[in-house]
């Protein structure tokens, strides 16, 4: 529901036509599969005696939770925050990804024999050490969380949001409201887009997120600033064949309900921020930015000239992601690579510390949700052999 689909780049029906729609195939094939009853839960008749323990809900530690249960190990998942499925639940828009999807889900595995606690914080309010006392093996699913900063002027103004920050306070607000219990329309962490300026830096998922949201509040006005130049229209046959992910020019949700709304596409392609400029009472009332040209070395410059201010009451930096926080590196000692996730061969899983291993963001990066649950159900095939030996 929420993959962008990189195997349709590389259908062959794309080398004469359009591409099979992969992704709207297989979501119709499991949305008749629930309405039809065909997925039910996969009871466990053996226990190996083997307890696991899983830290991170999201599309990682889900995929290994499914498969280390399938085993017959005993699994338990830790969850910081106050639901089940992390980026899932909170990092995604309803209008992306229902969340009574994600339960109907997560309710299946609790239903097989997973065990789900939420609120458990490791390393914060649950020792991370006592894990290992108290499971046979650790399995570390905590994503990439630490967001890129902008480094201009006036990055600190109020106003000033980092995208997750925006995403997640919105998504608790919903959760609260629709199960009652929320006396007011808003709590106290929501950052309200009703009637301002937004500006939101950097494209991607999450930006498309952003601005969908955004506009929901009754934003006045919507700006995407995109620092890299537009893509092309069309594949570009030697720089981009088939069957890489095709690099072109597309039209998310989130900018075509702005195009709808306001008569334009909110993006603005090769511009650079350079400053955000205060209002005088330590607000954000603008952005200035500059345009900027590839050089021959493939580098981004300014180009002279192009200097320009575009109001602003809220802007959300949604520049992707650096690595993983650090708390439970720290807590178990573990090396991390040359980006700062915690080191581990991709295919092997295990880091510097015997029994624990990890899968996920937290060790290759920022990537899809595909990749997660790729790593998510190998890591398990690797827990598993460590368990039988």
């Amino acid at each position: 529901r929420v993959c962008p689909a990189p195997c349709e780049g590389a259908c062959v029906a794309g080398l004469i036509d359009e591409s099979v729609t992969i992704k709207n195939i297989e979501y119709s094939i499991v949305q008749k599969a629930f309405e039809e009853g065909w997925i039910q839960p996969r009871y466990i008749k053996n226990r190996s005696g083997k307890k696991v323990v899983i830290v991170g809900s999201g599309p990682a530690g889900l995929a290994a939770a499914d498969q280390l249960n399938q085993m017959g190990h005993s699994v338990t998942v830790l969850e910081r925050e106050d639901e089940i499925g992390g980026l899932l639940y909170y990092g995604i828009p309803n209008m992306k990804l229902d969340k009574r999807t994600v339960d109907r889900r997560i309710n299946i595995l609790r239903e097989e024999g997973i065990e789900f606690k939420v609120n458990m914080n490791v390393g914060v309010n649950v020792d991370a050490l006592d894990l290992e006392k108290e499971y046979d093996a650790v399995v570390l699913c905590v994503g990439s969380t630490i967001p890129r900063s902008l480094p201009v002027p006036g990055a600190d103004l109020n106003g000033v949001h980092m995208a997750m920050d925006f995403l997640t306070a919105n998504q608790k607000d919903l959760a609260i409201d629709v199960n009652g219990r929320l006396a007011n329309r808003w709590c106290d962490e929501v950052i309200s887009a009703e009637g301002k300026n937004v500006v939101v830096i950097g494209g991607g998922d999450t930006g498309t997120d952003c601005i969908g949201t955004a506009l929901r509040h009754f934003c006045k006005s919507m700006v995407n600033l995109e620092l890299l130049p537009k893509s092309p229209d069309s594949r570009n046959e030697v720089e981009n064949p088939w069957p890489l992910y095709p690099k072109i020019y597309k039209v998310d949700y989130g900018h075509e309900e702005s195009m709808n709304l306001f008569g334009s596409d909110p993006r603005a392609f090769a511009v650079m921020t350079t400053a955000l400029l205060d209002d005088g009472e330590g607000n954000v009332r603008a952005i200035r930015t500059t345009n900027v040209e590839r050089k021959e070395d493939g580098t981004l410059a300014p180009v002279p000239g192009t200097d320009h201010e575009i109001p602003a009451d809220l802007v959300l930096l949604a520049m992707g992601f650096v690595g993983p926080e650090t708390t439970l590196i720290d807590k178990f000692g573990l090396e991390q690579d040359a980006s700062g996730n915690i080191k581990a061969q991709y295919g092997d899983y295990k880091t510097s510390r015997k029994g624990i291993f990890t899968a996920g963001d937290c060790r290759r990066g920022q990537s899809l949700v595909v990749w997660a649950i790729n790593e998510g159900r190998e890591v398990a095939d690797v827990v598993n052999s460590y368990l039988d030996e």
